[in-house]
């Protein structure tokens, strides 16, 4: 199948006609697998942000069917929430013109075919987390943005149990102009109120279910988060490594675009 650039080309060259070419860009815009997926092969050029595939409660099998097709269709694939065994399937099946890289913490897969590349936005995100147990939330954050073109800054294990500990990554965080800033954070979530308080960038507040108790599992952490009182801060849900990521993509990417402008 053409890409857009290409189905745009031929068109210029009156190598197909226009009606030709909307058919093209329709079925562009949806990659079935018969029975188990439909993939919106498209979204990248829609939306600026690929389609990622959740590999959880999905069969290892299923996962290295929609992968394949998705292969196929753009050249890149990123697989998030994998087990081992979905990981030792995909290295399997895959062709030998492809790449991939695992990320053991974010439990993410990203396949690339050979020349594949990825064009620097000049984006540039902050992401601090409070612990080390919301390293693997932050790190889905951290692939979605690099894999869009966008430079991350990333400095863990803040918390305000000892708040001096965030003085300095945050200074460097101003120092370098980001345009938003990932706070990924368990327990009461305070640390994205901090931060939240101390920049003039957008903040996105990832809740983690790193907690226990009343309140546990997130609840307690996303509720405090959406109470926060500093202005600026915005919240995805629990666990949302992937949603944060994909937001400040497109915070960082639309800023960078008139930056260079």
């Amino acid at each position: 199948m053409y890409t857009v650039k290409e189905i745009l080309e031929k068109t210029a060259k009156n190598e197909l006609t226009v009606e030709e070419a909307e058919k093209l860009v329709r079925l562009q815009a949806i990659a079935e697998i018969e029975g188990i997926a439909k993939i919106d092969s498209n979204r990248e050029n829609r939306k600026g942000i690929p389609e990622i595939i959740l590999a959880e409660n999905k069969t290892a099998k299923d996962v290295v069917e929609i992968t394949l097709c998705m292969l196929g269709e753009s050249g890149r694939v990123i697989v998030s929430r994998t087990s081992p065994e979905q990981v030792e399937a995909l290295k399997a099946a895959l062709p030998k013109d492809t790449a991939i890289e695992v990320n053991e913490k974010a439990r993410m897969v990203i396949i690339k075919k050979k020349g594949f590349t990825i064009k620097s936005t000049g984006g540039k995100i902050g992401l601090l987390t409070a612990g080390t147990s919301d390293i693997p939330v932050a790190e889905e954050a951290k692939v979605v943005a690099q894999e869009m073109g966008c430079q991350v800054f990333s400095s863990y294990d803040l918390g305000v149990a000892g708040i001096h500990r965030v003085l300095a990554p945050l200074k460097d965080l101003i120092l370098k102009d980001v345009d938003v800033i990932i706070v990924v954070a368990g327990r009461e979530g305070a640390l994205s109120s901090v931060v939240a308080g101390m920049v003039n960038v957008p903040v996105i507040a990832v809740p983690t279910s790193n907690s226990y108790g009343f309140g546990g599992k997130g609840v307690g952490t996303l509720m405090a988060m959406l109470q926060s009182c500093p202005l600026g801060l915005a919240v995805v849900n629990i666990d949302s490594g992937v949603a944060a990521g994909a937001v400040a993509t497109l915070i960082a990417n639309r800023a960078a675009k008139f930056r260079t402008q």
